[in-house]
């Protein structure tokens, strides 16, 4: 049995020595239960290490994916655009680079994602962000398109979430109450079958809908 103010995580990992430096890391945290394959649940976070995303981590994200893990941080030595896209519609909800890595920020995009939660890089983020604008504003808009399937309120609350804002930040921005927010992203999720918030916003900026 879990202690309840520690959060269960499984590590895996394309090479051995990333797998065994990210356990050794974890193990000096009281705040985090790291747990062996076999007792391993769906429900839990499970953290991924690799040097970039290349077929051997596609193969064991897809494993993963097919086994029901939906709470997935990936820790990569180089991340891609189009590959982090691609890893997000199978399950990852935060991302990292291996050099940005330290204790401190395994943990908290660790409770992040058990949480729900997500993060990415800010200028991959920022990329993103730019190149769906410049689809609005270069291919869309000069033949008279729009963009639907959202509400204004429910573009508004994914572009907060893709910003890093937590619930109760995002509740105060747009004077909402948090369960307001998170009605929101519930409908949201629920509409267009999606499985948490980064794969709402992966799935919103994928389809122009901000």
């Amino acid at each position: 049995m879990f202690e309840p103010n520690r959060t269960p995580v499984i590590v895996r990992a394309t090479d051995p020595i990333l797998h065994n430096g990210v356990c050794m890391t974890l193990r000096s945290r009281d705040d985090v239960w790291l747990v062996d394959g076999e007792t391993a649940d769906p429900s839990m976070v499970a953290l991924l290490v690799t040097d970039r995303l290349d077929e051997a981590m596609t193969q064991m994200l897809s494993a993963l994916h097919h086994q029901g893990f939906t709470r997935i941080v990936l820790i990569a030595g180089e991340v891609d655009d189009n590959e982090i896209l691609g890893a997000i519609e199978h399950g990852v909800c935060a991302v990292a680079r291996r050099s940005d890595a330290g204790a401190d920020v395994l943990v908290r995009l660790i409770k992040a994602a058990a949480a729900g939660e997500g993060a990415l890089p800010p200028d991959l983020l920022g990329r993103l962000l730019h190149r769906v604008s410049r689809l609005q504003r270069q291919v869309l808009q000069p033949r008279g398109l729009h963009l639907g399937g959202m509400s204004n309120r429910e573009t508004e609350v994914l572009k907060l979430v893709a910003s890093g804002f937590s619930t109760q930040e995002i509740a105060d921005q747009l004077c909402y109450s948090q369960r307001t927010v998170k009605s929101i992203l519930h409908d949201v999720t629920n509409r267009f079958q999606l499985r948490n918030r980064s794969h709402a916003v992966a799935y919103a900026l994928r389809e122009g809908l901000i």
